[in-house]
C-alpha cells in the first residue's frame, strides 16, 4: 500500500490486487501444520509453471496483462492493479486465467481455493469494467509442479454480479483508506514543521543534507560515521522529514543486533517528543514473544493461533488508533489481552506503521523477508537504513549460501525409513549415493566445477519432501526434520539464483563431516534485488573502511554517494598505543607470548585502574591468556570476568552489569562477539579496550576459496577474506571506548602486525595520532596520557 501525491498533489491510495483481496477475505487459524513448506515452494517455483502453461496456450492467449482501476473519491484517487496471468476468449466471453502450481495430486481438488478465486474476480471486474464487457468468465488453473498435470475450474459472471461482488469488497475496505489517509496528514502536517532536535554537532548538519539529498535523487549513501557524529538521529531526522513529503511509503531501520535497536528507538521518542505523529513498530524475534514454553504454531496447540484471523483486522484496527512507539512490551500486552500470536499480530500492524525496527532478515534474507511489503515488486517505495552496514557482507553471504551434510543426508534417511515415508526415503538414499561419490574424490576441499547431478538429486528430495507434505498435510517430524526439510528447500532456492558470484565447493569439516558447500561469494547481485525496494539505501557504520570494499559487496549501484561525517568528540582524550614486541600469529601462540600478552593486560591495569576489556581472537586464547592473568592475580581473582560461549540475552545483559561507574575490574571477551560492538559503556563503566590480534579470521577452506575467487578476479585475495573483515572487527572493538564526548580512555592494539604498511592504511584517521610501545614502556605511556 502507497500513498503518494502526483503532479495535482492529489492524494493516491495503491494497492495490488493480491494485497487487497487477501487482507479482506482472510480467516481461519494459524497452522504450521498445513504443509506450507509446499506452499512457499509452489509460489518460487510459479514463475516457470506461469511460462510453460502460457507458452502452450496458442496465439488467442495474451499473458501476463497488466490491468489498473482507479476510482475517484471527494478526498483520494482508489488505485488498484495487478497482472492477470492470462485473458483469453472461448465463444464471444472474454476469459481472465488465473495460474497457481501446487504439490499435491490435482485430482483431489474439488474447487478452488476462495482467495485464489476472488483474485481472478478482481481481474475480470476491472477488464470487463476497463472494456465495458457485459459477462466475463475465471478459469481457475491448478497445476502439480512435479507432473504439471492440470485440473481447470469455469465460471462466468454477469458485470453486475461482480460489481457489487467488488463493491462489498471496497466498501470494507475503505475505513482502513480513510484511516491511512488521516495518519499521513498527522505526519505531514507534524513533521514539515520538525527542527532537528538537537544543536548541530560540528558537520551533522551537512549529513542530514547528504542524507535528504541522496533519498531525493534516489541514491544509495555510504557514511563512514565514527563515534560522536550522531549518526542514528543523523539517518532517522531527514529520512522521517523525507517521509512527510511523501518521498516515499516507510522506513525500515535495520539492525544485526536487537542491542542497537535502542539507539533507533530512543531518536524516535525524541521525535515525538518534539511533536511528531508517527507510528514505529519494533519487530521482536517469534521466539521471544511467544507466550507457549514451547512453540507450537498450530490450533490444537496454541489457544492465540486458534481463530487468528476471524479476530485480527478488528484488533488491528483498534490497537493503530493510538500513534508513537509500538515496542515488544506494548504489542504483548495487546495480544496477551486480545488472544493474539504476538509476533504475527506485530507484522500486521506493521503495514499500518511509518516506520519498522527490525533484523536485516526481514529485508534482505530469501527465507523470511517480510513478503506483505516485498513480493510484490514495486520499486522505490522505501528507504532503507542500514544500521551498521558492516555486518551485512558476512550476513549477505550467509544469508545466500547453502550447505548439505552426508553424514546428516544418511541419518534423515534411516529416520523416514522408520516414519514409513518410502518415497522420501528413497530419494535420500539417492542424494546420499551422490555425495559419497563425491565424498571419494575429496581429500581435504574440492572445488566441484560442475554439480549437475548434485543439483537434480536435491531438487528430486525437495519434490518429494513437498509431496509427502501435501499427501500428509498434519505430518510432523520433530525440530531435527524440520530443520533439514528447511535446509533443502533453501539449497533449492539457492541453486535457482546461483550464478558465476557463486562457487561450489566440498569439504571434509572440522567434525570429519563430509559437506557440499553453494556459497555466495559477491553479495551485491542478491542483495539488490531487495534493495530494489528502496528510494534509497543509506549504509552507516563507524567503520566502513576500506569504503571501496563496502560498495564493492553491497550494491550494484554505478556511482553511489559516499561520505566521510567527521567526528566531534575531542581526540585528545582517545589514546591509541600500538604493541611492536607482541603477536597473536599462529606460529607464536605458546606459553611465553601468552605471559607476554598477560604482562600487557596487567600493567595497563596498574597504570590506571579502572574498568577495562580485552579482545581475543578465538575463546581458546582468551581462555589461556586469563589463566595467566588469575595465576598473578590470585587474590584479587574477583577483577577478572568472563565470557562465556552461548550466553543468553539475561547473562550478557548481567555480564555488562558488573562494568560501574565506581568499579575497577577486567572483562575478558571474544573479538566479533556480542560485546565488540553495539554496546555503550560510557563514562568511567569502561576506560580501556586491549585488542590481542588483527582480527584475521582463522585459515580455513571457505577463506581459502574466498581467496582464491578474488585472485582470480583481479583483486586482493587476501585483502578481502581476510584483512578486510579482520581489522574491522578491531575498529569495533576499539569503538566501545569513547562513547560519549566527556568519554576518556585507552585503546591498546597487542599486535606488531599493526604497524605493518597495508593495516596500518586502514585504521581510521582518529587513531593518526597513536603511539609505538614495548612491554617496558606500556605503563609510562598510559600514566602520562591520564596524568
Amino acid at each position: 500500500m502507497i500513498i503518494k501525491a502526483d503532479n495535482e498533489d492529489r492524494l493516491i491510495y495503491r494497492i495490488s490486487v493480491r494485497s487487497f483481496v487477501e487482507f479482506i477475505l482472510r480467516s481461519g487459524d494459524i497452522d504450521n501444520r498445513r504443509g506450507n513448506l509446499g506452499e512457499v515452494d509452489a509460489m518460487l517455483e510459479g514463475a516457470k509453471l506461469h511460462r510453460k502453461i502460457q507458452k502452450s496456450m496458442g496465439d488467442g492467449y495474451s499473458a501476463e496483462v497488466a490491468l489498473k482501476l482507479c476510482l475517484f473519491e471527494d478526498k483520494y484517487d482508489f488505485l488498484i492493479e495487478g497482472r492477470a496471468d492470462g485473458v483469453f476468449k472461448i465463444g464471444d466471453v472474454n476469459y481472465i486465467d488465473e495460474i497457481k502450481g501446487v504439490y499435491m495430486s490435482i485430482s483431489e481438488l474439488s474447487e478452488p481455493v476462495p482467495v485464489h478465486l476472488a483474485q481472478a474476480m478482481c481481474y475480470a471486474y476491472m477488464l470487463s469494467r476497463q472494456e465495458n464487457y457485459d459477462k466475463m468468465g475465471v478459469r481457475m488453473t491448478y497445476a502439480d509442479l512435479d507432473t504439471y498435470e492440470t485440473k481447470y475450474f469455469e465460471y462466468e459472471y454477469t458485470f453486475e454480479e461482480l460489481t457489487e461482488w467488488f463493491d462489498n469488497l471496497y466498501h470494507e475496505y475503505t475505513k482502513w483508506i480513510e484511516f491511512e489517509l488521516a495518519a499521513g496528514r498527522e505526519l505531514t502536517d507534524t513533521g514539515l514543521k520538525l527542527q532537528f532536535p538537537f544543536p548541530y554537532r560540528d558537520g551533522q548538519e551537512e549529513l542530514v543534507k547528504n542524507v535528504y539529498v541522496s533519498i531525493l535523487r534516489k541514491k544509495n549513501l555510504f557514511i563512514e560515521a565514527p563515534t560522536g557524529v550522531g549518526k542514528t538521529i543523523s539517518t532517522v531526522y531527514p529520512s522521517v522529514k523525507a517521509l512527510s513529503a511523501k518521498l516515499a511509503e516507510k522506513i525500515f531501520y535495520l539492525t544485526s543486533k536487537t542491542i542497537v535497536r535502542q539507539a533507533a528507538l530512543d531518536c524516535f521518542k525524541k521525535l515525538i517528543d518534539n511533536g511528531l505523529t508517527i507510528r514505529v513498530l519494533t519487530i521482536t524475534a517469534k521466539d521471544k514473544v511467544c507466550f507457549l514454553e514451547k512453540r507450537e504454531c498450530n490450533p490444537v496447540e496454541c489457544p492465540y493461533a486458534k481463530g487468528y484471523y476471524d479476530r485480527v483486522n478488528d484488533a488491528t484496527f483498534e490497537f493503530i488508533q493510538s500513534p508513537g512507539i509500538y515496542d515488544r512490551e506494548r504489542i504483548v500486552e495487546f495480544a496477551r489481552e486480545h488472544e493474539l500470536c504476538p509476533f504475527e499480530f506485530s507484522l500486521d500492524v506493521s503495514l499500518w506503521c511509518d516506520a519498522i525496527i527490525c533484523d536485516y532478515n526481514y529485508v534482505f534474507d530469501p527465507n523470511v523477508y517480510l513478503r506483505r511489503f516485498f513480493e510484490e515488486g514495486i520499486p522505490d517505495s522505501y528507504i532503507f537504513l542500514v544500521d551498521e552496514a558492516h555486518n551485512m557482507v558476512d550476513r549477505g553471504r550467509k544469508m545466500y549460501s547453502a550447505t548439505i551434510n552426508k553424514e546428516e543426508v544418511l541419518r534423515m534417511k534411516h529416520f523416514m525409513v522408520s516414519e514409513n515415508m518410502p518415497l522420501v526415503a528413497r530419494e535420500l538414499d539417492n542424494l546420499n549415493k551422490i555425495l559419497l561419490s563425491l565424498k571419494r574424490n575429496c581429500e581435504e576441499y574440492k572445488i566441484l566445477e560442475s554439480y549437475s547431478q548434485l543439483s537434480l538429486g536435491i531438487h528430486r528430495l525437495n519434490n518429494a519432501i513437498m509431496r509427502m507434505y501435501e499427501i500428509n498435510k498434519r505430518y510432523r517430524g520433530g525440530e531435527a526434520w524440520d530443520d533439514f526439510s528447511l535446509r533443502i528447500r533453501h539449497f533449492v532456492n539457492m541453486l535457482e539464483i546461483a550464478s558465476d558470484d557463486y562457487i561450489c565447493y566440498a569439504e571434509h569439516d572440522e567434525n570429519g563431516d563430509f559437506v557440499v558447500n553453494l556459497s555466495c561469494i559477491e553479495t551485491a547481485r542478491v542483495l539488490q534485488a531487495k534493495e530494489n525496494a528502496a528510494r534509497s539505501n543509506i549504509f552507516f557504520s563507524a567503520t566502513l573502511l576500506p569504503i571501496n570494499y563496502y560498495k564493492h559487496m553491497l550494491t550494484e549501484e554505478k556511482e553511489p554517494y559516499a561520505i566521510y561525517a567527521k567526528t566531534s568528540f575531542d581526540n585528545e582524550k582517545k589514546k591509541v598505543l600500538i604493541a611492536s614486541d607482541v603477536s597473536s600469529k599462529y606460529t607464536r601462540r605458546n606459553k611465553a607470548e601468552y605471559r607476554r600478552i598477560a604482562e600487557y593486560v596487567e600493567k595497563a591495569y596498574e597504570a590506571h585502574p579502572g574498568n577495562y576489556m580485552v579482545f581475543f581472537p578465538s575463546y581458546k586464547m582468551m581462555l589461556d591468556v586469563y589463566d595467566e592473568v588469575k595465576e598473578e592475580w590470585r587474590e584479587n581473582e574477583d577483577f577478572l570476568i568472563l565470557q562465556t560461549m552461548d550466553m543468553d540475552e539475561e547473562s550478557r545483559e548481567a555480564f555488562l552489569q558488573n562494568f560501574g561507574e565506581d568499579s575497577s575490574l577486567i572483562g575478558f571477551a571474544v573479538l566479533g562477539g556480542v560485546f565488540s560492538e553495539g554496546i555503550d559503556l560510557t563514562g568511567d563503566r569502561l576506560i580501556g579496550a586491549i585488542i590481542v590480534g588483527t582480527g584475521f579470521p582463522k585459515t580455513s577452506h571457505e577463506r581459502e576459496v574466498l581467496k582464491t575467487y578474488y585472485d582470480d578476479n583481479g583483486k586482493s585475495g587476501f585483502d578481502y577474506s581476510y584483512r578486510f573483515p579482520g581489522l574491522n572487527k578491531v575498529l569495533q572493538a576499539g569503538g566501545r571506548v569513547i562513547r560519549t564526548a566527556e568519554d576518556k580512555g585507552v585503546i591498546l592494539l597487542l599486535d606488531e602486525r599493526f604497524l605493518q604498511s597495508d593495516n596500518k592504511a586502514l585504521l581510521p584517521r582518529e587513531w593518526d595520532n597513536y603511539e609505538v610501545v614495548t612491554i617496558d614502556s606500556v605503563s609510562d605511556k598510559i600514566r602520562k596520557f591520564y596524568s
